[in-house]
């Protein structure tokens, strides 16, 4: 890593070391309600996330981080496929061992667009351990998360010609293959201050999103889907370390550095790289949530931030005379960072709400990224959409989710292709879903779901794309 490098990670951690001091909550209005005869037990509401961990049995005293995830660590998870069989779950969770393990399947066929109808199905298979350190011994509020994941299956967007920017089945990608996911120590230094260190990203702790829709368009942090080759989600980990600090008024301030290293997206199985870095990224967040435990009201969350990345970039457009590098066949001009802006929003607007949780009624969302234009393909994204939980009472749990969405290509790239003779010029791709998500068993989710892509890749006489696909979910 270079010292210019070193200097701008440092100069990152000293930001977050120095923000005053807190206490916020995570919001996530699109998670399955409790079913009512379980008030105190919420069923697991990441079960069916794939960027995110299913719960353990683990109780932490107060756990009010966005990377916590196991969810909501004052609610008991759900006792997953094989139960708590001869109470070996509850003897772990007693001495601060939390184990969990999901299968999660996402299946699709395009019913229009596409250069050839086909059926893929794709998955991933995540196991994970939590140690409550304060139990095992005697740290308090110190924690240690190690999750593996192992990614399957073919790709609907790739094998049926669709080439959307955003893909229909968001599970696939980042190399089928074994990786170490996570692998990070977590410490509350008081009330107010938590620090996390180890393997990592920064999609677990900034623009934090949750992932029940099956377009990549509503998944994870939004900045990780325009500029993916340096923000890298789930299921890649890399070197990183983040200060959170909860400030008064539910107000709390984020700040984190991680380590950018292509080496990180190789395939094979591997623990961790300590060469190959090439710069670092910066983010910082600023957040507030509201009708959190004990405020009544409805549930609420708000944030906005921003990222500096010091890898060199290409330029999109520009040679190093700052012609067209399409039109001279020169190497790029070389960028020296890269950076962004984000907000994203949740807010429950009916029904009811309990220990910070939405429990039936409407909400929506909204999620705004921009990049910036001198290096990112993909600029910028506007996502919003509802939730709506207990459509129907006779079915516990379920929610109905719906998504729109707009990924826009840097008009500079535009550029680019009108200087090459028959290459279609891309402007902005749209994507909408509709699913219905239910919980046959506390172990099994369903989210049947259906998928329309418009100008898809960007390209205006491209067919728009159908897909009808299914989102499962088995914890074991």
């Amino acid at each position: 890593m270079t010292s210019r490098s070193l200097r701008a990670a440092a100069a990152g951690l000293a930001f977050a070391l120095t923000a005053p001091a807190a206490q916020a909550q995570q919001v996530d209005v699109g998670a399955p309600a409790p079913p009512p005869d379980t008030a105190e037990a919420a069923p697991d509401s990441s079960q069916g996330d794939t960027q995110r961990r299913p719960r353990t049995p683990i109780a932490r005293a107060r756990d009010t981080s966005p990377s916590a995830l196991i969810g909501d660590t004052q609610s008991t998870p759900p006792a997953g496929l094989i139960g708590d069989w001869q109470k070996i779950r509850t003897r772990l969770g007693e001495r601060g061992i939390g184990v969990t393990a999901r299968y999660a399947s996402e299946s699709g066929y395009n019913v229009a667009g596409g250069t050839r109808k086909l059926f893929r199905e794709t998955g991933q298979l995540d196991a994970g351990v939590l140690l409550d350190l304060d139990k095992l011994v005697g740290l308090t509020g110190g924690a240690f998360q190690a999750t593996v994941t192992w990614r399957r299956g073919r790709n609907l967007t790739a094998d049926a010609g669709i080439d959307a920017l955003q893909q229909v089945q968001e599970v696939y990608g980042r190399g089928q293959t074994v990786r170490v996911t996570q692998l990070w120590y977590e410490q509350r230094l008081g009330p107010a201050v938590e620090v996390k260190l180890g393997r990592t990203n920064p999609g677990e702790d900034f623009a934090v999103f949750s992932c029940h829709f099956m377009n990549l368009s509503f998944c994870g942090a939004q900045p990780g889907n325009l500029v993916g080759d340096y923000w890298q989600n789930w299921p890649i980990g890399q070197w990183g370390a983040r200060v959170r600090v909860d400030l008064p008024r539910d107000l709390y301030v984020a700040g984190g550095v991680y380590e950018i290293n292509p080496r990180n997206l190789d395939n094979g199985f591997f623990i961790a790289r300590f060469k190959g870095a090439t710069g670092v990224l910066i983010p910082v967040e600023l957040g507030w949530t509201r009708g959190g435990e004990g405020n009544g009201g409805n549930v609420g969350s708000y944030k906005v931030g921003g990222w500096i990345g010091t890898a060199d970039g290409d330029d999109v457009l520009l040679d190093g005379t700052r012609r067209p590098s399409v039109v001279t066949g020169l190497s790029p001009l070389q960028h020296s960072s890269r950076y962004g802006v984000y907000a994203t929003m949740q807010q429950q607007l009916t029904g009811t709400a309990k220990d910070g949780k939405a429990l039936t009624g409407l909400s929506m969302y909204a999620n705004v990224t921009q990049a910036d234009r001198a290096t990112s393909v993909t600029d910028n994204q506007v996502a919003l959409g509802l939730f709506y939980k207990g459509l129907v009472p006779a079915v516990p749990g379920d929610v109905l989710g719906l998504g729109v969405a707009r990924t826009n290509v840097n008009g500079r790239a535009a550029t680019a292709d009108r200087l090459v003779p028959g290459t279609p010029v891309r402007h902005a791709e749209y994507a909408a879903e509709v699913y219905y998500s239910i919980h046959p068993a506390d172990w099994l989710e369903l989210r049947p779901n259906l998928q329309y892509i418009h100008h898809p890749g960007g390209i205006r006489e491209a067919a728009d794309v159908g897909v009808l696909g299914m989102k499962a979910a088995i914890t074991l």
